[in-house]
């Protein structure tokens, strides 16, 4: 078993949430701003905690925002679904004896929220939300944590993520790392493997 623990991002990676996101997003922005930003000046929030999306976008009143987004993204919350054979392959991989975690950029509350509800959520452990480091992707800090609480090292861990943020985060921890290509559309980011379909990361163990 080359990898004891694969470890795996959320959005984009195991649930196809972008158009629930960058509505909600938009949503909020226009009720504090006023204004109607476009999705493609918001995209730059995938990978990243949504505070410092708001920082980016010079929210002042960023506690206030972050309500609103996350009122917003109740409203929205049935349109999330996770990706085709995502069930199938995490299913297998337990079965196969592999532990399961997940590192993301949600606070704990909106994981809970936004994946809590799915069967495969037990599967997991441990967990690290934003809540759960002062530092987070693109630094190593949140693989750094998951080492800590999983006790594996980093050549026992392969991460999986759709952003540039993602593969970040495994790089400067020393990971290797695996990109979600049907959740970022792309294959430019550096990674160890590179995913078209999730069933596909059962030929890279």
């Amino acid at each position: 078993m080359k990898y004891k623990q694969i470890v795996f991002d959320i959005d984009g990676t195991l649930i196809d949430s972008e158009q629930p996101i960058l509505k909600s997003l938009q949503e909020m922005l226009l009720s504090v701003t006023g204004r109607k930003y476009p999705f493609e000046d918001l995209t730059f929030c995938f990978g990243i905690t949504g505070e410092d999306t708001l920082k980016r976008l010079e929210i002042q009143d960023i506690p206030a925002a972050m309500e609103l987004w996350l009122d917003a993204l109740r409203r929205h919350e049935n349109e999330m679904v996770l990706y085709g054979e995502i069930e199938e392959l995490i299913c297998r991989l337990a079965k196969d004896g592999y532990g399961l975690g997940i590192i993301t950029s949600k606070p704990r509350i909106l994981f809970e929220q936004d994946f809590g509800k799915y069967h495969i959520s037990r599967y997991f452990h441990p967990v690290v939300c934003a809540d759960d480091t002062l530092e987070h992707k693109p630094t190593s800090g949140p693989l750094l944590k998951y080492m800590e609480l999983s006790g594996a090292a980093k050549n026992e861990i392969l991460y999986i993520g759709d952003s540039i943020y993602d593969s970040k985060c495994a790089e400067n921890a020393g990971v290797d790392f695996a990109l979600a290509v049907w959740g970022s559309h792309t294959e430019e980011t550096p990674a160890n493997y590179y995913l078209k379909n999730p069933m596909d990361l059962l030929s890279v163990l």
